[in-house]
Protein backbone atom coordinates (compact mmCIF):
# COMPACT_ATOMS: atom_id res chain seq x y z
CA UNK A 1 0.00 0.00 0.00
CA UNK A 2 1.33 3.41 -0.97
CA UNK A 3 0.57 6.18 1.54
CA UNK A 4 0.74 9.96 1.01
CA UNK A 5 2.06 11.99 3.96
CA UNK A 6 1.41 15.71 3.59
CA UNK A 7 2.17 18.82 5.67
CA UNK A 8 5.44 17.21 6.69
CA UNK A 9 8.05 19.31 8.43
CA UNK A 10 10.90 20.21 6.09
CA UNK A 11 13.35 19.11 8.79
CA UNK A 12 11.84 15.60 8.97
CA UNK A 13 14.23 12.93 7.80
CA UNK A 14 13.61 9.56 6.25
CA UNK A 15 14.51 7.74 9.47
CA UNK A 16 12.02 9.74 11.57
CA UNK A 17 9.18 9.10 9.11
CA UNK A 18 10.11 5.40 8.91
CA UNK A 19 10.08 5.13 12.73
CA UNK A 20 6.67 6.83 12.88
CA UNK A 21 5.10 4.30 10.48
CA UNK A 22 7.06 1.29 11.81
CA UNK A 23 4.81 1.32 14.90
CA UNK A 24 2.03 -0.10 12.68
CA UNK A 25 3.98 -2.67 10.68
CA UNK A 26 6.77 -3.23 8.20
CA UNK A 27 7.78 -0.20 6.10
CA UNK A 28 9.06 -1.15 2.67
CA UNK A 29 10.21 2.33 1.61
CA UNK A 30 10.04 6.04 2.47
CA UNK A 31 10.50 8.67 -0.22
CA UNK A 32 10.65 12.31 0.83
CA UNK A 33 9.96 14.45 -2.23
CA UNK A 34 12.54 17.18 -2.90
CA UNK A 35 12.59 20.22 -5.16
CA UNK A 36 14.38 19.55 -8.44
CA UNK A 37 16.31 22.81 -8.49
CA UNK A 38 17.18 23.50 -4.85
CA UNK A 39 17.14 19.97 -3.44
CA UNK A 40 15.12 21.16 -0.45
CA UNK A 41 12.30 18.92 0.84
CA UNK A 42 8.88 19.99 -0.47
CA UNK A 43 6.93 19.02 2.67
CA UNK A 44 5.44 15.69 1.66
CA UNK A 45 6.47 12.06 1.33
CA UNK A 46 5.30 8.65 0.21
CA UNK A 47 5.52 5.63 2.48
CA UNK A 48 5.10 2.12 1.10
CA UNK A 49 3.85 -0.63 3.41
CA UNK A 50 3.43 -4.21 2.11
CA UNK A 51 0.53 -5.04 4.48
CA UNK A 52 -2.69 -3.24 3.53
CA UNK A 53 -4.29 -3.68 6.97
CA UNK A 54 -1.26 -2.14 8.70
CA UNK A 55 -1.31 0.68 6.14
CA UNK A 56 -4.98 1.42 6.77
CA UNK A 57 -4.40 1.41 10.51
CA UNK A 58 -1.47 3.82 10.09
CA UNK A 59 -3.67 6.13 8.01
CA UNK A 60 -6.43 6.13 10.65
CA UNK A 61 -4.02 6.69 13.55
CA UNK A 62 -1.65 9.23 11.99
CA UNK A 63 -4.03 11.45 10.00
CA UNK A 64 -4.25 14.86 11.76
CA UNK A 65 -1.61 13.79 14.33
CA UNK A 66 1.04 16.28 15.46
CA UNK A 67 4.54 15.39 14.24
CA UNK A 68 7.42 17.83 14.66
CA UNK A 69 4.97 20.70 15.36
CA UNK A 70 2.97 20.04 12.16
CA UNK A 71 -0.44 18.39 11.81
CA UNK A 72 0.05 15.57 9.30
CA UNK A 73 -2.31 14.81 6.43
CA UNK A 74 -2.13 11.07 5.78
CA UNK A 75 -4.17 9.14 3.20
CA UNK A 76 -3.84 6.47 0.54
CA UNK A 77 -1.80 7.75 -2.40
CA UNK A 78 -3.64 8.14 -5.67
CA UNK A 79 -2.06 6.51 -8.71
CA UNK A 80 -0.18 8.79 -11.04
CA UNK A 81 -2.30 9.54 -14.10
CA UNK A 82 -0.91 7.96 -17.23
CA UNK A 83 -3.42 9.42 -19.68
CA UNK A 84 -2.61 11.94 -22.38
CA UNK A 85 -1.72 15.42 -21.23
CA UNK A 86 -4.13 18.17 -22.13
CA UNK A 87 -2.55 21.39 -23.32
CA UNK A 88 -4.18 24.77 -23.49
CA UNK A 89 -2.91 28.16 -24.52
CA UNK A 90 -1.93 29.00 -20.95
CA UNK A 91 0.03 25.89 -20.00
CA UNK A 92 1.49 24.84 -23.31
CA UNK A 93 5.04 25.86 -24.20
CA UNK A 94 4.00 25.44 -27.83
CA UNK A 95 1.53 28.34 -27.95
CA UNK A 96 -2.16 28.31 -28.79
CA UNK A 97 -4.01 25.00 -29.11
CA UNK A 98 -7.56 24.73 -30.40
CA UNK A 99 -9.72 23.62 -27.47
CA UNK A 100 -12.17 21.81 -29.78
CA UNK A 101 -9.50 19.66 -31.41
CA UNK A 102 -8.72 16.21 -29.97
CA UNK A 103 -5.05 15.46 -29.35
Amino acid sequence: MNIYVGNLSRQAGENEVRALFAEFGEVKSVKIIKDNESGEPRGFAFVEMPDGDAGNQAIRELNAKEFQNRRLKVNEAKPKSTGPRVYNSFSSPYGYKNRFEKY
